[in-house]
């Protein structure tokens, strides 16, 4: 298989050509100095993956002929839904990163009271494209072909007041909790982790969580930064129930 894959908005198929715009025709020749011929995938999160080559490459245009189908392994059965408090930054990105390289399904960044980002509407839209395009190069790095969905960021209070998630394991991570993580009894498909910002979350926020179903677990005797807690919480799951436990 290529050693180069790209993310693709377009609709996949063998034979299909697609013409890649400036900044993916400026990554292809520039950034990884492909030349016309040379090999790669493709993945759109939705068709699969593509073995496909370089047809021509252009400084504003590119065109890639998409070849066979390629099967993959590299989603995991099981479901995290990862509920972040969001974090400054590069921690907020690091997190986004890895938690797509582990195998997260799905992201909600979430205000909290103790949280020390504030953004207005057109300044989260724009976090969270930029969140979404994070993702996507960690799916590209990975080997994963679906990228996870990323929600609109939204206050935790609100969130929790929509009521059931479809998950069989909700879970907050709590420094003081008796509960560890890797005690709980395996989800049977899906499970939602919720993880505080820098400041962690407040005993209001704990209270809401717990009227909402949420089981407080812990990681062990020392507090984590927020996004070594999300992370290592990720790990515990995939390793406990997911696809990197022991077969």
């Amino acid at each position: 298989m290529a050693s180069t894959r790209l993310f693709v908005n377009d609709t996949l198929g063998s034979g299909i050509e697609l013409q890649l715009g400036r900044e993916q025709a400026h990554y292809l020749g520039r950034v990884l100095r492909l030349r016309d011929g040379d090999l790669l995938t493709v993945f759109n999160g939705d068709d699969g993956e593509f073995d496909a080559r370089v047809a021509s490459l252009g400084k504003n245009i590119a065109t890639v002929v998409v070849d066979a189908p390629v099967e993959t392994a590299t989603e995991s059965a099981l479901k995290i839904h990862l509920v972040q408090g969001i974090s400054r930054g590069e921690r907020m990105d690091f997190v986004v990163q890895k938690a797509t390289e582990l195998g997260v399904k799905r992201i909600t960044p979430v205000f909290t009271e103790y949280g020390l980002v504030k953004l207005d509407q057109a300044r989260a839209a724009k976090r969270n494209d930029h969140w979404q395009s994070v993702a996507i190069s960690a799916c590209e790095q990975s080997g994963r072909i679906r990228p996870p969905l990323i929600d609109a960021p939204v206050d935790l209070n609100s969130w929790l007041g929509e009521g059931a998630k479809e998950t069989d394991s909700d879970l907050i991570l709590h420094p003081g909790a008796s509960t560890p993580l890797s005690s709980i009894a395996a989800p049977v498909t899906k499970v939602c982790l919720l993880i505080g910002p820098e400041g962690g979350f407040s005993d209001k926020e704990y209270e809401d969580a717990d009227i909402a179903g949420f089981a407080a677990v812990s990681l062990g005797p020392r507090i984590l930064r927020t996004e070594t807690a999300a992370l290592t919480a990720i790990a515990v799951a995939q390793s406990c129930w997911g696809d990197l436990r022991d077969k």
